[in-house]
């Protein structure tokens, strides 16, 4: 028998949320087969079973916090078999619904009150809480958990689909108007809905309103001409796929000529701690993910200043892929120096960004598009022709430099972008 404990996803983290189990007692299992995804204040991760076997016990339930080292579940050898009533003992003890005192000197688990003859409803004290707030009958509400049980999806599912009525305290019904005329079959009535936030989603608000609150924010933009990276990237991106698997964006070009403005512009490479601005030695850039418009990761390349264009491009792509596929640890999500956030793909013009606390700035790769731009030539004569021109767009934090040093560095930014060398870089 192998007990399955909650990992230490990361140096910081302690403890977890269980989100959701994908396997279910009497389930075999093999090493390395995602048993179970976990919420901390950093990252949901999926985790994979370190043994092979047969899931004998699930310990803790979907919507549960535990500590690192915990005893989630265990895993034993031989045939898929049935849950045993030992199992269902083992629940973490749950209270009633509605909440009423149990019996002196009992420590039978609680089970939420309906109908004499049913089996009992045994809920977490997380689900107990919803379904109390909620006044709804549990009894109603199918259960996808471990057993049939039910979980805080469940009872976040049935909030939703609930009429209005069935979510509102009961009142003693007003006197009843007179009857409204019916609505044209041509204009149907819209119904909302309240969604409830997700973890991810929570966490990535709270982060953005306590930087708001933090930093004095400002926003410098500048434009640049990509015509440079362009014949570069078009005489490469073929090749380029075929060898990594993934098109070749302006991206790592834009990551690549940051690193080398942050080291002659470095107070943007900077923290502030108290009335201390602490410049990083290290680059450790870190690269803003959106999952799915639920929320956002921001997995960190470290040491950046020590990589070239082509490592930064596999870098970036391995760190995204894994962020959607929740395969992320935690300390891949800190210690970042400078965050880039690419809104580039949805075609944006200029958005200004949230800086990622405690770092001073934040730098927006918007939209390239192709567009009239004046050229000269080495004999000074100027004429018109079509480039691709994008914004880049700093917000950053007043407390640590003025807008002039902003400026500065923005400018050599674009200078770098607009006359490196980019055939050497590949």
């Amino acid at each position: 028998m192998s007990d399955i404990t909650l990992p230490q996803l990361g140096e910081t983290v302690t403890e977890g949320t269980i989100t959701r189990w994908f396997k279910q007692v009497g389930d075999v299992i093999a090493e390395d087969d995602v048993l179970f995804e976990v919420s901390t204040d950093k990252v949901d991760s999926e985790v994979p079973s370190p043994v092979s076997g047969v899931l004998t016990e699930i310990l803790v339930a979907e919507g549960d916090t535990v500590d690192v080292g915990s005893v989630l579940a265990r895993v034993g050898e031989g045939e898929g078999a049935a849950p045993t009533p030992a199992n269902a003992a083992a629940e973490p003890i749950d209270s009633p619904v509605p909440a009423e005192p149990p019996p002196a000197a009992s420590a039978a688990t609680p089970v939420a009150e309906h109908d004499a003859g049913a089996e009992p409803i045994v809920l977490s004290p997380v689900v107990r809480k919803l379904v109390a707030e909620n006044n709804l009958d549990p009894s109603s509400i199918a259960g996808t958990g471990t057993g049939g049980r039910i979980t805080r999806r469940d009872v976040e599912k049935a909030i939703s689909s609930a009429p209005p009525s069935a979510k509102a305290e009961t009142r003693p019904a007003p006197p009843s108007p007179p009857p409204a005329p019916r609505p044209s079959a041509a204009a149907p009535q819209k119904r909302g809905e309240s969604v409830r936030f997700s973890n991810i989603r929570r966490l990535t608000g709270e982060h953005m309103v306590g930087s708001k609150a933090t930093s004095p924010h400002v926003l410098t933009a500048v434009e640049v001409d990509y015509e440079r990276v362009d014949q570069v990237r078009n005489a490469h991106k073929a090749a380029f796929k075929a060898e990594e698997g993934f098109s070749l964006t302006y991206l790592p070009f834009i990551a690549r000529a940051l690193i080398d403005a942050l080291e002659e512009f470095p107070r943007l490479n900077a923290s502030v701690d108290g009335d201390t601005l602490v410049v990083h030695a290290d680059i450790n850039l870190a690269i803003a993910v959106d999952l799915n418009f639920e929320g956002l990761l921001a997995p960190v390349v470290r040491d950046a200043d020590t990589k070239r264009l082509r490592a930064i491009a596999v870098e970036i792509r391995d760190l995204a892929d894994r962020a959607h596929a929740k395969q992320l640890s935690p300390d891949e999500l800190s210690d970042g120096t400078f965050t880039i956030t690419n809104a580039g793909s949805y075609g944006t013009m200029m958005q200004f960004p949230v800086i990622n606390q405690p770092q001073v700035a934040i730098l927006s790769t918007d939209g390239i598009s192709r567009k009239p731009v004046v050229v000269g030539d080495v004999f000074g004569n100027e004429s018109i022709a079509i480039h691709s021109v994008g914004v880049l767009a700093l917000a950053w934090d007043h407390r640590a430099f003025d807008g002039a040093y902003a400026a500065a560095f923005l400018n050599r930014l674009r200078e770098i972008i607009e006359t490196h060398d980019w055939e050497a870089e590949l």
